[in-house]
């Protein structure tokens, strides 16, 4: 597992590995653009070649995830939000195939108004995907799950592989776990008994081959509670005992797995360590 932490490119993408190895990651994750702001970067050939420099110099950096804007809703009725939000993930993908990104994460969308229709917000989220993966080359997509709150697309496995499937389900196509998701959605992952059972779902119902990307963060509100409330992680319902599980899993070796949500008494590198050693107590409980 490539554990890491979501880091600001301010100044450019190099800059990004530098603050990812000030903070011991293996793993980074950046917005490509300002997630206040629906114009797209687009990096120069100078700062793209600085990023390659920069990550084959790294002693630690191995991977690059970049979380697609906030601001996106390829599900939205609103047709100019859909333009906009088309615009900016094909933007995401083409940074993701200069950097050479394992993907870019997306939040799909959501049906947005109380009772709104989830297989039309699905369909109209599946056409934006197909259009931006036509639109781009190379860099591949992991949709990621969600809490469920706001009629928010990707809160089980069944939606995940239908809008999987709606989109065109090419090779291009895999997922994001978060943990918090997971739990907020209804997936009991504190025990390595119950992640096996999810993880046992989740082939089923989509596919172990589509997962490519992990979240670590614990959760500030219960199991099924259907809200997306990040917590730091050992200080939520996860617990140290279910975040020790969640990295430990062998399901999930040599994925990245990205710290969302910074410990403000750690700093970046002692957190990274902390992680380590999580990892290391929840394989011990496993043998």
């Amino acid at each position: 597992m490539l554990i890491g932490a979501h880091v600001s490119p301010a100044g450019g993408p190099a800059n990004a590995v530098a603050r990812g190895e000030e903070r011991g990651c293996q793993a980074i994750q950046i917005f490509n653009q300002s997630p206040r702001q629906w114009k797209p970067t687009v990096y120069s050939d100078e700062k793209i070649a600085a990023f390659h420099e920069a990550v084959e110099a790294s002693e630690s950096v191995d991977a690059l995830l970049i979380h697609a804007v906030y601001l996106i809703n390829c599900a939205s009725e609103d047709e100019e939000i859909r333009r906009k939000s088309l615009t900016s993930l094909t933007a995401s993908l083409q940074a993701g195939q200069a950097l050479g990104a394992v993907g870019v994460v997306l939040h799909a969308g959501s049906a947005l108004k109380k009772g709104g229709d989830v297989d039309k917000a699905m369909q109209r989220a599946a056409a934006v995907i197909a259009e931006a993966l036509k639109e781009s080359e190379g860099c591949a997509l992991h949709l990621e799950d969600t809490a469920g709150a706001g009629g928010t697309l990707g809160r089980s496995f069944g939606e995940l592989a239908a809008l999987l499937e709606a989109a065109g389900g090419g090779q291009r196509l895999g997922v994001c776990l978060d943990s918090c998701h997971l739990y907020a959605s209804g997936y009991d992952v504190r025990t390595a008994e119950g992640l096996t059972d999810v993880l046992d779902d989740f082939d089923a119902e989509v596919g172990l081959g589509r997962l490519q990307s992990l979240h670590l963060n614990d959760s500030q509100v219960g199991l099924g509670s259907n809200r997306d409330r990040h917590a730091v992680v050992g200080r939520g319902e996860l617990g140290d005992d279910g975040c020790a599980v969640f990295l430990s899993e062998p399901r999930f070796q040599d994925l990245p797995c990205i710290l969302e949500t910074p410990d403000p008494d750690l700093e970046g590198a002692t957190e990274m360590e902390r992680c380590a050693q999580l990892r290391e107590r929840g394989a011990a409980a496993r043998r």
